[in-house]
């Protein structure tokens, strides 16, 4: 069950190389209940967020965003952005 947050949470840790981690149960009306995010020693990270879309940063400039739906936007990469399915 959901706390008052929206979220109960599950766990979270950090491994022998410094990525870290953490997990969240939004519950059975999320479209995606079990989110995470990680965030890496070289400066990346990622979300799985609750309503399905999800979000990478790769720490260097560059980051994709995916919608719930599928389609993907991307900047900082050096390729001026891009947008659509994946």
């Amino acid at each position: 069950m959901p706390s008052d947050q929206g979220y109960t949470y599950k766990s979270s840790g950090t491994n022998e190389s410094g990525n870290h981690y953490c997990s969240r149960d939004y519950g059975s009306s999320a479209a995606n209940s079990n989110s995470y995010h990680y965030s890496n020693s070289d400066g990346s990270y990622y979300y799985s967020n609750p309503d399905g879309s999800t979000y990478y940063n790769d720490g260097q400039g560059g980051s994709t965003y995916t919608s719930p739906s599928g389609d993907s936007t991307s900047s900082g990469y050096g390729n001026g952005g891009s947008s659509g399915k994946q």
